[in-house]
């Protein structure tokens, strides 16, 4: 690897794609001959058109990873490490980027502004769009909304246990405290933590707090946005939530926002640290319609009702942002102590809180539309993962717990599923031998998928590959649902619907 030609490189995709100013170009030179230990540059013209014609940065990022393994310019197996380092000093500094996101946005308005953050954090990448395009994606046709599914090869599986693990309290005093915090900007990395020399924030102001706004580097969806408190406060619910998130519709109107709730098992994956997901994506739930619709003397310009979807959701629209607020903050407080023996909802064991929401709020002109996903995280004997979680004849496609994201239609499966659900499609149609005794070991890929596999092959298998897969898909899409319909605290039967018309009067009466 010539350094003196990738110093050139890096300076012509930094001048393409990085916002590079010419006036900083000799600077840039110098500080790389420097870390690339050379004295001068390329004496001729070089050839950088690839560079600058680059759609993504991913080679540029493996050649210095392999010159600075050939010259000793870091430690064994530090070579990523170092390369996202040296995109970090291609880059805009964060102040920079701040002031270039606040120019755009009143120039040009919201969009322009997120699609400079967008672009820049995938021409760095950060925003690892390669790995991304690589996920399998498929809908499902539910007869509704639909469900859209996708196996991410990017993320690897977590277990409820291993999330709870999060808010356990730790001697240990760990630089940055978690993945969210906002000393990752610019952080080196290490063997147990990613690399963030190319990741760039913008500020944001959520409720009178200080927040900032990144893109998810894995992007389960167009624009996948997070916006995160600047100090490492564990994920809460109050009645203060709702106004977070309409400040963040306000500022940011072209995207949806949305929290998870902050309780193992019904939350996402990182409970330690405040944040919310949003973005540019139009999700099924969104698309749901209202299956029951409520008026209310105390919020007269709102339309409230219960979500025609899964979940057990309550929904309201208007245009006076104060009612919107108020009537989410009473929804949030009454779940909180709510309580439904017929249908298993007990708010607390002791001290111990079962009831958290999942709100959710997007705007359509001057209109709000928030949306407040009912979740209790309850355990019992016959479901001791839990008795609103992925019930155990479908933890073979989904163990961790179902948060915002899949509680609204889109599931992010594990990679290991890829492989599996190939080999699947060939037993199906014959490609592979099927054989029961070898699949009933537990040390078989596919014994989680048994019961599965038997189910298919009953409904007739496949003519081919193709229908093979498609059968596959659509098992997977039916499972999806019936996770879904787990997860709902008042289920669709008499008790569920008498609990939740017991719900809704206590927030309306």
């Amino acid at each position: 690897m010539d350094g003196k030609l990738l110093t050139e490189k890096l300076i012509a995709y930094a001048g393409a794609h990085l916002s590079l100013d010419g006036e900083d170009v000799i600077y840039l030179r110098n500080t790389l001959l420097a870390l690339f230990g050379l004295d001068a540059p390329l004496a001729e013209e070089a050839d950088v058109a690839d560079a600058v014609h680059a759609d993504v940065p991913d080679r540029l990022l493996e050649e210095v990873a392999c010159y600075a393994k050939e010259h000793g310019l870091c430690g064994e197996g530090e070579e990523q490490l170092y390369a996202v380092v040296i995109f970090g000093m291609l880059m805009p500094r964060p102040s920079e980027v701040n002031r270039t996101f606040r120019r755009v946005y009143a120039e040009q308005g919201a969009q322009a502004a997120c699609d400079y953050l967008y672009r820049l954090s995938v021409k760095s990448g950060y925003v690892q769009k390669t790995a991304i395009a690589r996920n399998l994606k498929w809908t499902y046709d539910d007869g509704k909304s639909g469900l859209e599914i996708t196996v991410n090869l990017s993320k690897p599986e977590k277990s409820n246990k291993d999330i709870a693990k999060l808010l356990a309290p730790s001697t240990d005093r760990k630089y940055p405290l978690c993945a969210l915090c906002k000393e990752n900007e610019g952080f080196k990395g290490s063997a147990a933590h990613p690399p963030r020399g190319n990741l760039r924030t913008v500020e944001l102001t959520l409720g009178g707090e200080e927040w900032f706004l990144q893109y998810s580097p894995y992007a389960y969806y167009e624009e996948h946005c997070i916006a995160i408190n600047k100090a490492h406060t564990p994920m809460h619910m109050d009645a203060a939530t709702p106004e977070k998130l309409l400040d963040f519709v306000d500022l940011l109107p072209n995207y949806f926002i949305g929290s998870n709730a902050p309780l193992p098992i019904v939350g996402g994956s990182i409970l330690n640290h405040e944040h919310f997901q949003g973005g540019k994506h139009l999700m099924p739930m969104h698309r749901a319609k209202m299956e029951r619709t409520y008026r209310s003397a105390e919020f007269p310009t709102l339309s409230i009702g219960i979500l025609d979807w899964y979940n057990s959701a309550v929904r309201c629209s208007g245009t006076d942002r104060k009612e919107v607020s108020r009537f989410a903050a009473k929804v949030i407080g009454a779940w909180e102590n709510f309580d439904c023996p017929a249908c298993n909802i007990l708010s607390h064991t002791g001290e111990v809180r079962h009831n958290a929401c999942s709100p959710i709020c997007r705007k359509e002109g001057d209109k709000y539309i928030f949306t407040i996903i009912l979740r209790n995280n309850r355990t019992d004997e016959q479901y001791p993962d839990g008795i609103f979680h992925v019930h155990p004849e479908y933890l073979n496609i989904k163990s961790e717990g179902i948060g915002l994201i899949e509680a609204m239609g889109l599931f992010i499966l594990p990679p290991r599923l890829k492989r599996q659900l190939e080999e699947i499609a060939k037993i199906l149609c014959g490609q592979t031998q099927y054989n029961a005794e070898v699949l009933a070991d537990p040390a078989h890929d596919l014994f989680v998928h048994r019961n599965m596999i038997r189910e298919l092959l009953a409904a007739g298998g496949a003519a081919d590959l193709g229908q093979a897969k498609a059968a596959v898909c659509d098992y997977v899409g039916r499972v999806c649902a019936a996770i879904l319909d787990n997860t709902a605290v008042f289920k669709r039967d008499d008790a569920g619907r008498a609990g939740f018309a017991q719900f809704m009067e206590s927030i309306l009466n």
